[in-house]
């Protein structure tokens, strides 16, 4: 195992050989607090929860460095392919070692220094605050299946014949569900709203999915898939 990232479709070891000086990792995101200051009273007015009623999080934030070996390929021509290919622009990175997950944002060369033994750079990231499902997270297989942490979302082609009620698992980072209806006319209720499905795929900006059991019913005959993309810290 070469500790390697997979930034796009460019393997840090496989194309360029590049060697991390420690094992990669991606940041902690910073939490979103908001204290206010009581004028006359003891400690602070906590609101950081208070408006989604959860901790949210900015973007991680951070670089990995990395060894090249000298002799690999001429040095000035590895810069420039790596500069060409990745400063400044948003793509989607995986590790080697937490392979069933990726971030996405934007990357950028903060340095390459040359010696006489090996060649150094460093690649900065500014990703977003959750890992999401490399095979979204809707898709498991059992041979990577975890049981402690992991839970299986399958929601293909469901039957309504009437009326259908079904427990939707959310994950850490809320999300849109894509609600995929074989016919026209079906109906899905959550969490007070109601709205009828076009044949075809549809979203609708007042169904989020949050952590844990979200409660969905369709009303109608035909059948359903719910598409989500689950992330987690």
């Amino acid at each position: 195992m070469y500790h390697s990232i997979t930034i796009g479709d460019k393997n840090t070891w496989d194309d360029w050989h590049l060697i991390p000086e420690s094992r990669p990792l991606v940041n902690p995101p910073p939490v979103k607090s908001n204290y206010i200051e009581i004028p006359g009273g003891d400690g602070v007015l906590d609101l950081t929860t208070a408006m989604a009623g959860r901790p949210l999080y900015g973007n991680r934030t951070g670089n990995w460095s990395f060894i090249v070996q000298n002799g690999f390929r001429d040095w000035a021509v590895l810069y420039s392919e790596i500069m060409a290919y990745l400063h400044g622009q948003k793509l989607r990175a995986v590790l080697e070692d937490d392979s069933d997950f990726y971030y996405e944002g934007r990357f950028a060369v903060n340095q390459w220094k040359s010696d006489r033994d090996y060649s150094r750079i460093v690649i900065d990231y500014n990703v977003g605050p959750y890992k999401q499902y490399v095979a979204g997270g809707d898709k498991w297989l059992w041979d990577t299946f975890n049981f402690e942490t992991d839970t299986i979302r399958y929601y293909k082609n469901l039957i309504v014949s009437g009326t259908l009620n079904i427990v939707v698992i959310g994950d850490m980072m809320d999300t849109i569900p894509v609600l995929v209806s074989s016919v026209d006319g079906m109906k899905v209720s959550y969490n007070g709203t109601s709205h009828t499905l076009s044949r075809g795929a549809n979203q609708f900006g007042d169904i989020v999915l949050h952590q844990g059991e979200n409660d969905f019913t369709f009303t109608g005959n035909g059948r359903i898939t719910i598409n989500i993309v689950g992330g987690r810290l």
